[in-house]
């Protein structure tokens, strides 16, 4: 009894450790996958094919918001989107950079596909702060001291800025040291700090050197305003003094802590 039993144990070892038995799937499963398979095929040519080859959803029009100085024939000239592509090949990416590269005046552009057949352009203009003077005509300079535009009319409101930096002294060695298009950003930054009262009634911007910039405002009055340093501070100085002397013609707030007005 116990060898039969110890045969039988190594039949079933050997049967247990052989290769699994091979599952075959059955006809109508097969089918099913290969009906699946051939439909995704067909789908995927068939988006691709509506999105690249048919006439359905292509470029038919170009939308345009946003344009205050610029007019929408002037940004749809220079974005040149291909009319009459498939939509979805159009590169947005190089309509905005052609954009801000042929438009200075635009300072963010968004370039949308609206389908099945349009392209929004919503464009965002530099706005000018200061003007510089060339020539007869004038050049914008926005809140970052970008040169953006020449306009042969100055902009009401907008303050001229004047660089009087040619004389050889410490102003010329301001110029050499922080060079030009410093001194502008920082006659920009302090174009931005002075209260809205105050900004109203500014005519120009002087910059004679780094720490020493001062407006000019209606009336004939002026205002040491220094370094574009501690602007919040010295735009509340400002208009404290400004309250407390209505008739002086000069005011110093160079050294806020310290300021100072004189004339009337």
């Amino acid at each position: 009894m116990a060898g039969s039993t110890t045969a039988e144990r190594g039949e079933r070892q050997q049967e247990s450790s052989g290769p699994p038995p091979v599952r075959r799937l059955r006809p109508r499963r097969l089918r099913t996958i290969i009906i699946l398979a051939v439909a995704l095929v067909l789908l995927g040519a068939g988006s691709v094919w509506l999105l690249y080859g048919s006439q359905w959803l292509r470029v038919e029009r170009v939308s345009i918001s946003g344009t205050k100085v610029l007019t929408p024939a002037q940004v749809r000239e220079a974005a040149d989107v291909p009319v009459g592509s498939p939509l979805i090949s159009v590169d947005t990416d190089a309509i905005a950079a052609r954009l801000r590269r042929k438009l200075p005046r635009i300072d963010v552009v968004d370039v949308s596909r609206s389908w099945p057949h349009g392209i929004g352009l919503k464009v965002t203009e530099r706005t000018p702060v200061l003007l510089v003077a060339k020539g007869r005509n004038f050049v914008e300079v926005d809140d970052e001291g970008v040169r953006f535009a020449t306009v042969s009319e100055a902009p009401k409101g907008v303050p001229t800025l004047e660089l009087t930096l040619s004389q050889p002294d410490s102003r010329a060695a301001s110029l050499r040291r922080f060079g030009e298009d410093r001194l502008v950003r920082e006659a920009v930054r302090v174009a931005g700090a002075v209260p809205a009262a105050v900004a109203r009634a500014t005519r120009s911007v002087k910059v004679r050197s780094y720490d020493d910039i001062s407006l000019e405002l209606s009336g004939g009055r002026t205002v040491a305003w220094g370094s574009s340093e501690k602007g919040a501070a010295k735009a509340r100085t400002l208009t404290a003094l400004m309250k407390a002397a209505p008739d002086a013609r000069h005011f110093d707030v160079s050294v806020p802590i310290a300021p100072a007005s004189s004339g009337s």
